[in-house]
């Protein structure tokens, strides 16, 4: 039985996962001068992905008393 933990880390190395593949996209595409609001788009869905990332990571994370 998974734990909420375990898939918390699933789930950030899946948004990793797709964020890296989003990149090596855009990159491609920019140095193509393909569709510019294509290209926009997969910029944003990059963005959405690395809040979503940050957002796992603090769950991940524990408070720690200063």
């Amino acid at each position: 039985m998974l734990t909420d933990r375990d898939t918390l880390l699933r789930k950030l190395h899946e948004l990793r996962s797709e964020h890296r593949d989003l990149d090596t996209v855009i990159n491609r595409m920019a140095l193509a001068l393909t569709d510019q609001l294509q290209l926009q788009r997969l910029k944003k869905r990059k963005l959405l992905l690395k809040d979503e990332i940050t957002w796992l990571e603090s769950r991940l994370i524990p408070d720690s008393i200063a």
